[in-house]
């Protein structure tokens, strides 16, 4: 058992080593990675000379610095990724190269030797003596044709030493390349790291001195607090009326339905009596005539009446998919096609901004600075530039255009059962029952004085519950 007891650890263990290479990423991954990290620390260092514009520090500062640590961090990582492969092609071109010089030394040692035997039996004579002194003449001609074979494999095995000798300094080139690739890769390694341990010390400046103005922040928060609260007043309103609408249209159509079905089955039951009361009298008409019309006859023995034809048999009923749960918000066609549309580009939705990231994620966060203290967020907060422009997300009808006092413009668009709602607006260029498309634009961007930049908050309802907005627009 103890002699079996590696290899089955071996077969225990090879699943998570194929796992673990299957999911390691190519070296074309780790350069488009790498470009991507590059761009969003562009785009951080950007937003940082923006909010270093202003004259105190910021949570704004914090923020992208953090996403720096955050970023970089990421790249050195990607870094050490791609030298683990440069390792691996050096240590794959020692092997080769080892391997090569082998085969040359053997090559050389085996035509060294033909090429003794070729000195030792050089003469013509004895080559024309050696093929003559055969005793048939198909015995002359197979040493005819082992001498040209011979003389063919001592050419090749030249031509081999040659080629074997242009591919081993083509692996001593390449490995000397991959030696300079890593010393840069490494040198760019620890100047991203250099440049990391200068963000951190930045990092923990600004946190320092943002803590000496906890009553600042702590009033800041307890104003945004109110101005949600504000905010969800007016969607929860716009909303439950909605709803209340709906209903009310959806009962509505509902009693006037049953109206005119009730209606015509009244119709149906008067012609169907008026009919009856028709034929009867009809009926009785023409007996009457009959009687005083003919003799008296026998009478017949009643026919038997004949046997119904037997009722076709039913076509078997076609499998239903499964019933989309009623919705009021969806009691229109229209309504509800515009609901599933929406659905159906959940993660592929546009920002409402060109340009942006975001700052303040959905649901409760710790504060940036307070670690006590945390923060509900009803969407998701993207900063942006100074009266960037907003645009819809997604085609809908405006529902409501709310002035929220010291908290911008509020623009409700609503989607079937989804609405959108675009928070902390400085200018509104739409208003109350507009029909928008994907990529409108319906106002600008607040501004954050203290942060010193555009801001725009997106919150996204699926009837009266809140969604994450990051799942349904897409990544950057």
């Amino acid at each position: 058992m103890k002699k079996f007891l590696p290899f089955i650890l071996i077969l225990g263990l090879l699943p998570a080593l194929l796992n673990a290479q299957a999911t390691q990423p190519s070296r074309e991954e780790l350069e488009h990675r790498k470009k991507e990290l590059q761009k969003e620390i562009d785009e951080a260092n950007e937003a940082l000379k923006v909010t270093k514009k202003s004259t105190r520090e910021s949570l704004g500062q914090l923020r992208a610095l953090r996403d720096k640590i955050t970023l970089r961090t990421r790249l050195i990582n990607n870094i050490n990724e791609e030298i683990n492969f440069i390792n691996g092609d050096i240590n794959s071109a020692y092997r080769d190269i080892k391997t090569l010089e082998k085969d040359l030394d053997t090559l050389k040692s085996q035509y060294a030797q033909l090429v003794v035997y070729a000195y030792k039996n050089r003469s013509t004579y004895d080559m024309l003596n050696f093929i003559f002194s055969s005793q048939t003449f198909n015995d002359a001609i197979k040493r005819y044709q082992y001498l040209k074979q011979y003389r063919d494999y001592r050419r090749r095995q030249a031509d081999n030493i040659l080629e074997t000798q242009v591919l081993l300094n083509k692996k001593i080139e390449n490995l000397r390349d991959q030696k300079d690739k890593r010393a840069g890769t490494l040198k760019t390694e620890q100047e991203q790291r250099n440049i990391l341990e200068t963000d951190k010390k930045e990092k923990d400046q600004v946190l320092t001195q943002l803590k000496g103005r906890e009553q600042e922040l702590v009033a800041d928060i307890n104003k945004n607090k109110k101005d949600a609260q504000k905010v969800q007043v007016a969607i929860q309103v716009v909303i439950r009326r909605e709803i209340e609408a709906a209903r009310k249209q959806a009962e509505e159509e509902a009693l006037a339905k049953r109206k005119a079905l009730e209606e015509k089955k009244r119709r149906e039951e008067a012609a169907r009596k008026a009919a009856a009361a028709a034929a009867a009298a009809a009926k009785a008409n023409a007996a009457n005539d009959a009687v005083a019309d003919k003799p008296d006859k026998p009478e017949r023995p009643a026919e038997t009446p004949s046997k119904p034809a037997p009722a076709p048999t039913p076509p078997p009923a076609e499998v239903e998919k499964p019933a989309r749960v009623e919705n009021v918000l969806e009691a229109t066609p229209e309504a509800l096609a515009l609901s599933e549309s929406f659905e159906s580009n959940r993660g592929k939705l546009p920002w409402p901004v060109t340009s942006g990231n975001i700052i303040g994620h959905f649901g409760r966060q710790q504060h940036a600075v307070m670690e006590r203290i945390t923060v509900e967020n009803d969407g998701i907060i993207i900063g942006t530039n100074k009266g960037a422009a907003v645009r819809a997300i997604f085609q809908g009808e405006v529902r409501k255009v709310v002035i929220i006092p010291g908290g911008g413009a509020l623009v409700i668009i609503r989607h079937g059962q989804y609405f959108t709602n675009y928070v902390r607006l400085q200018t509104v260029n739409v208003k109350t029952g507009d029909k928008v498309n994907t990529g409108q634009v319906i106002g600008t961007a607040g501004t954050n004085e203290l942060e010193n930049q555009g801001e725009v908050e997106l919150q996204i309802y699926k009837g009266v519950a809140k969604q994450n907005p990051e799942s349904w627009i897409r990544r950057k």
